[in-house]
């Protein structure tokens, strides 16, 4: 059981960290090309970003596909791929339909939509303007992403991973492609160029996922639309699985809108949203579209033990990965943020003949602290996907969504009243606060309804790869204390030590985990134990 969600999980996740990093890479060159708080451009294009980039965690990733994957897939059960084609084809009409109203409502009252999501920009004239400009650029990407989800989750249904993990690549490299071609101009100019390439973006990932659609035989047709039962089902699972799944994007909206209060805020968050990000992504957006396909078959085939097995192997290697991730960026958020968006991107932008990095140390001091926050929330933002994939397999959205609007409201609370007395850390503050809870809420269900029962064995290896991960803290720190010298190991890159510290400290954390017993090589091969007994 765990090699095959290993197996499949390392298709996405491989896929995802390429993806990842040449997110990395086009941020780096975004940060020494505008910085942060120096220049209206950079929180300007990062607001307008946040709005297709929200759709495409929902619909590319996550929320879509927790309501028309269980339903594209229990119409496959009997092998009736027609019917489960003519479904696709009744959503695609709706969405055609609805995101042209939504795109064109959109283009002309921009202005409307800045001036609420990001209320502090209304002061500033020339972050307004910029903000109104890149959003009507970008703003077609997402019928784009609504394409890709319906594409990516008919091939995820089947069990074929890679076209949709590979898509993303596709706009990190146009990005990267957009930011060079541009890097000489005016930082309005290069804010332009970069909502351009996320535009030309979507619409390469579309083409992908329509060739990898025309292989595997699932082109859609073209339809009227339709009321049909499937898209009612759809309509009933999605509305409440939307919210739920939305929750930690719903919650980022309310934290653009609270952070443009303060100037730079807004870029502080979303660079240290791409860092948090890379280990959320591969772990638990990994896992969470691995999941909910294996335990979806499971419970329509009325095997519920071994959808219980599922999700708990699922848990137990989300807690292995994220821990350690959690650890780092607790313990060192500043020398990462330092290493990457100063050393590196300063060692990239005078390369191309840009001069140094625009990031300045006030931005790396607040975005690490922002990263220390969100490090805190990370193991609660994996567990929140894994453990959502066990109700929408099930075709349960409502209950996920009282909690997400139970983590909604604590957040706006959080935000909107600590702001005064903490400024925009406050927004980290509350997302993690409200993402906490919600893990708390959808683990005491999952336990009362019978569908998470964690034995022994699994405490026992939680607890163990609990100390693993705070010996790994308790070894950054040691490091953090003595970077000076340790750099001068590394040539005197920050980027280059850090490197060599997170090699080290994959192999570490591997050896001393399995050392104490935190894991089970054998059974993650395949040739342990039998999967009953792996959550006993």
């Amino acid at each position: 059981m765990a090699r095959n969600i290993l197996k499949s999980m390392a298709t996405v996740s491989g896929l995802t960290l390429l993806s990842r990093l040449l997110g990395f890479a086009r941020q780096l060159l975004l940060a020494g090309l505008v910085g942060a708080s120096g220049t209206p451009v950079a929180d300007a294009f990062n607001v307008a970003f946040r709005l297709p980039n929200m759709f495409r965690r929902l619909l590319a990733e996550g929320a879509f596909q927790a309501a028309f994957v269980p339903l594209f897939q229990g119409k496959t059960v009997n092998d009736d791929m027609g019917e489960a084609k003519r479904f696709a084809e009744d959503v695609l009409a709706w969405l055609i339909v609805i995101l042209t109203a939504l795109s064109a409502a959109a283009m002309i009252f921009t202005p409307l939509f800045v001036s609420v999501l990001a209320t502090g920009f209304r002061d500033d004239a020339e972050r307004f303007t910029l903000t109104v400009e890149y959003t009507r650029i970008m703003f077609p990407y997402l019928a784009c992403m609504s394409m890709v989800g319906i594409y990516g989750g008919m091939l995820n249904a089947l069990h074929r991973f890679a076209a949709a993990a590979a898509a993303p690549l596709l706009l990190n490299i146009v990005w990267i492609a957009g930011l060079l071609a541009f890097a000489h101009r005016p930082e309005e100019e290069i804010g332009r160029a970069a909502a351009g390439a996320v535009m030309a973006g979507g619409v390469l990932q579309l083409i992908m996922l329509l060739i990898a659609g025309y292989r595997s035989k699932l082109l859609l047709r073209l339809r009227l639309p339709h009321l049909t039962q499937g898209v009612k089902r759809l309509i009933l699972l999605g509305t409440p699985g939307f919210i739920a799944a939305g929750a930690l994007q719903i919650n980022l909206i309310v934290g653009t809108n609270v952070a443009s209060r303060q100037a730079g805020a807004n870029s502080w968050l979303a660079y240290a949203d791409q860092l948090y990000q890379l280990p959320l992504s591969m772990i638990g957006i990994a896992l969470g579209i691995v999941l909910m396909p294996a335990i979806s078959r499971s419970v329509k085939s009325g095997n519920e033990k071994g959808a219980i097995r599922t999700l708990s192997r699922g848990i137990e290697v989300a807690l292995f990965f994220a821990l350690p991730a959690a650890a780092a960026l607790i313990v060192i958020p500043d020398r990462v943020c330092a290493a990457l968006f100063q050393d590196l991107a300063g060692d990239v932008t005078r390369l191309i003949g840009a001069g140094r990095s625009a990031f300045n140390d006030h931005d790396v001091e607040m975005t690490g602290l922002a990263i220390m926050l969100f490090g805190i929330g990370l193991p609660a933002f994996v567990l929140q996907k894994v453990l959502n994939a066990a109700y929408f397999a099930r075709e349960d959205t409502k209950t996920p969504m009282k909690f997400a609007l139970t983590g909604i409201a604590l957040n706006a609370i959080v935000s909107i009243s600590l702001f005064p007395v903490i400024g925009f850390l406050s927004v980290p503050l509350g997302t993690i606060c409200a993402s906490w809870t919600e893990v708390t809420l959808l683990s005491f269900t999952l336990a009362r309804r019978g569908h998470l029962a964690p034995g022994a064995k699994f405490l026992t290896r939680t607890i163990r790869v609990i100390l693993a991960a705070a010996l790994l803290g308790a070894l950054l720190y040691g490091c953090k204390l003595e970077w000076e010298m340790l750099r001068g190991f590394a040539l005197g890159q920050d980027w280059l030590l850090l490197i060599v510290l997170v090699g080290i400290s994959v192999v570490l954390y591997a050896g001393i985990t399995v050392l104490i017993g935190g894991v089970d090589p054998r059974e993650w091969r395949g040739g342990g134990p039998a999967p009953a007994q792996s959550t006993e």
